[in-house]
């Protein structure tokens, strides 16, 4: 073991494609979407979203302020992290197991739900807590599920939070103050949601075209994706992460791409890696018109011609917020660890105005080592990830 090491353990991931490595597998790699059309949002109006319809562990006899859907994705995910959360407990005591986890929306569904129960402008009921909806719920569930003791706490910066929950799972580990790290992000459908983004005029009522002409915005989807990130060596492991924040403006990323760029190179730096040694790249990949541009600018800008074969897995999955980055992660050490490269969907022709990308297409394979993962946010909240295939 070296102080660098920082091995993430298979993931536990629940998400619109199902809640199993193999099913998921399959979707990424035949380029199968997990959208569905709903009017549950926008009643009159049909749009594509990336629902779980995976049954979910039950929530009876939990505390009434832990009983929010996010937080039942979350212990359905953690159900699924069982034989490493069992060894985790086995070998570090409850104070030096830290959790960090991403959202953006966290339990507000329930908020939601208890002012359709009351009326807008009257009490809530007996079951409605504000708890529910606090950003940091996600890390304290799991710290109060599991009955862990040590640093917990919850990232929000849109897009970007599950991704650099990742990135502070290094950095707790790297610096001594704990052994093993629940790291990973939640995000669950809601109203907010869905109305926020069609008030900017972000939402795609069909499903989103990353990266083709005829591009109009984005689904959204909802997912659960946890990691185990410990200091072991071997496996698939963390070995770079950038950060970077732009500032650029509320909502749009800067159109240079100049903060994208910065979090790329400083992850590639930490890895010790070259943009030549990518094998395969994830992309934010929104199919909003100006995401799409700029991630392109940038991506020309730290690969030139050489760009590795790339993907985005929101035409698949929708977009799914503060979870983005940790499920997206979760793809890449699904491809790393068995060898496959995710496919990039579109069923209208690309934009031949933007730089241009290798995006894999079905005659496109591949068995990747060195993986990137791009997550890019409001405010210019970018984070970059690298993660390599070691032997032990």
């Amino acid at each position: 073991m070296t102080r660098k090491d920082c091995r993430l353990s298979s993931p536990a991931v629940i998400c619109s494609l199902g809640g199993d490595h193999d099913t998921i597998m399959k979707a990424l790699a035949t380029g199968q979407r997990g959208l569905t059309n709903s009017e549950r949002y926008t009643p009159g109006r049909v749009l594509a979203l990336g629902d779980i319809t995976t049954a979910l562990v039950s929530s009876k006899g939990w505390p009434v302020e832990h009983t929010s859907r996010n937080n039942r994705l979350i212990a359905t995910a953690l159900a699924a992290l069982s034989p490493q959360l069992d060894e985790a407990l086995k070998h570090h005591a409850p104070d030096r197991i830290a959790v960090v986890m991403g959202t953006s929306t966290s339990g507000i569904s329930e908020t939601e739900a208890a002012i359709a129960r009351t009326g807008p402008g009257n009490d809530f009921d007996e079951h409605y807590r504000y708890a529910h909806q606090e950003l940091g719920a996600p890390a304290h569930f799991i710290r109060a599920h599991l009955g862990l003791s040590g640093p917990a706490w919850t990232i929000s910066t849109a897009c970007s939070s599950g991704a650099r929950a990742l990135s502070a799972a290094r950095r707790l580990l790297l610096s001594g103050q704990a052994d093993a790290v629940i790291a990973g992000g939640a995000d669950t459908l809601c109203h907010l949601t869905v109305h926020g983004f069609d008030a900017l005029g972000a939402i795609s009522d069909t499903p989103c075209q990353p990266f083709t002409a005829d591009r109009c915005g984005i689904n959204i989807g909802e997912a659960a994706a946890l990691f185990i990130v410990t200091r072991e060596p071997g496996g698939i492991q963390l070995t770079g992460y950038g950060e970077s924040s732009d500032a650029h403006h509320i909502s749009a990323p800067a159109p240079d791409g100049h903060g994208a760029i910065a979090a790329i190179r400083q992850a590639l730096d930490m890895a010790g890696r070259t943009p030549g040694d990518i094998d395969y790249l994830n992309l934010h990949g929104t199919a909003t018109t100006h995401n799409d541009a700029m991630e392109a600018l940038a991506l020309h800008d730290v690969f030139g011609s050489r760009q590795p074969p790339a993907s985005s897995t929101k035409a698949l999955t929708g977009h799914t917020l503060g979870a983005a980055g940790a499920l997206e992660a979760a793809f890449c050490w699904l491809a790393l660890e068995h060898g496959f490269l995710p496919r990039h969907v579109h069923d209208q022709p690309l934009d031949a105005s933007l730089m241009p990308l290798s995006l894999v297409d079905a005659g496109i394979t591949g068995q990747p080592r060195v993986a990137l993962s791009n997550a890019f946010a409001f405010g210019g909240n970018n984070a970059a990830l690298v993660l390599e295939r070691h032997d032990a």
